[in-house]
């Protein structure tokens, strides 16, 4: 249960605080089980997916407290979901024109304030900890000897190192976000205990033409300068944080996010340009939308993302915004769609049963039930695996 909350500022960290006694909602909430879930905050796609779960999880009668780290309070939208949440400075990555920016993501860190939050973090009320790459929460469970659920695509680092990591990468990927159980989210499983993506129920309306832009790594210039070449045949809807008011730029559409147009705007269009983080084209392939994605330069499961999709024959890669690559793909006809089932009532009620269920058991029921388009089989097959 939520109430009407207040945003206010304390010790230079932002919370929701609905100044409800404690031990008031303890007695009404009983003994249902007590979960401090961290997400984090710098990608769309982590709120996205988070989002879905935390409804599972409050239709399997879980109480859950929700932290957020990685970006500024007054960015995030669409939070109806998490009732009151609080909010932590912890980490993000800096990218610039595609690229990740080492000195200016080391930059960022201050590491005292983490450490700070880490350490005032104080579990012991909560029956499990759940982090999506989020940090505050994985350390806090590290510092104080909890076991920890890593629920995310970047989880499945844990099991795959492609080359491309090298040692920088692979450190990262150990020490961001620590936790004792990974549970990954992927597009396949590759032989490993992994989990279809959550996404909430979608319906997928009829094409009307458009090519839906979502690049927010990648310069807002050097997008519309990949489009207008195409802009004569065919027309753009391009969502990007830097676009404050919509205008149209020569059959370019630029519109500032809004959780609701782009979700409308998704389900009807006829394909999705993207870098390749893990929600949305996971929603994509659902719709059977056709996707081309250039994943961020040194972003490391955005690299990983790529290959994987490029293996299924699920989406066009580049690796830079490229407009021959552009003109080609725009030519495609759109795919069939992918069939995943509920994964997110399925993990909820497994999370909420204590996790009874092994979790490659709870894999092999999902796998079991999800169906891919007769090429993407043959690619499977091809790799080895069964279907």
């Amino acid at each position: 249960m939520f109430y009407l909350s207040q945003l206010y500022k304390k010790d230079g960290q932002f919370w929701y605080d609905n100044h409800i006694d404690r031990e008031i909602i303890d007695n009404e909430q009983g003994n249902m089980m007590k979960i401090l879930f961290g997400i984090q905050g710098t990608g769309n796609g982590h709120i996205s997916r988070c989002r879905t779960l935390a409804k599972a999880l409050d239709e399997a009668g879980a109480q859950v407290d929700y932290i957020f780290s990685g970006r500024d309070a007054k960015d995030y939208f669409g939070m109806d979901a998490f009732g009151n949440y609080k909010i932590y400075e912890g980490m993000s990555f800096a990218t610039k024109n595609g690229k990740i920016n080492l000195r200016k993501t080391i930059q960022r860190i201050r590491g005292f304030r983490l450490i700070k939050d880490v350490r005032d973090l104080n579990l012991s009320q909560y029956d499990t900890i759940i982090s999506d790459f989020e940090p505050v929460s994985a350390w806090a469970a590290h510092h104080q000897g909890r076991e920890s659920l890593g629920i995310s695509n970047q989880a499945v680092c844990q099991y795959f190192k492609p080359k491309e990591y090298g040692f920088v990468a692979n450190t990262i990927m150990k020490f961001y976000a620590p936790v004792t159980k990974p549970v990954g989210l992927h597009w396949f499983h590759f032989g490993h205990a992994l989990v279809p993506p959550m996404i909430d129920p979608l319906v997928c309306q009829q094409e009307n033409g458009k090519i839906i832009v979502y690049l927010p790594f990648e310069s807002l210039e050097d997008i519309i300068n990949l489009l207008i070449p195409f802009s004569h045949d065919y027309e753009f809807e391009c969502f990007h944080p830097q676009i404050k008011q919509e205008t149209i730029n020569n059959n370019v559409h630029l519109k500032p996010l809004s959780r609701d147009e782009f979700t409308n705007a998704v389900s009807c269009c006829s394909g999705i340009i993207t870098n390749t983080g893990f929600a949305l084209i996971s929603e994509a392939l659902v719709l059977g939308k056709k996707i081309l994605t250039k994943p961020v330069s040194g972003q490391f499961e955005q690299i990983y993302n790529a290959d994987c999709l490029a293996k299924l024959d699920l989406a066009t890669v580049m690796d830079f915004l490229d407009q021959k690559t552009v003109q080609t793909w725009l030519t495609k006809p759109s795919p069939s769609p992918v069939i995943y089932p509920d994964v997110a009532t399925q993990l909820a009620n497994w999370i909420v049963s204590n996790q009874q269920e092994s979790l490659s058991s709870l894999s092999n029921r999902l796998w079991q039930q999800t169906v891919f388009p007769a090429n993407v089989q043959q690619r499977i097959k091809a790799l080895g695996y069964a279907i």
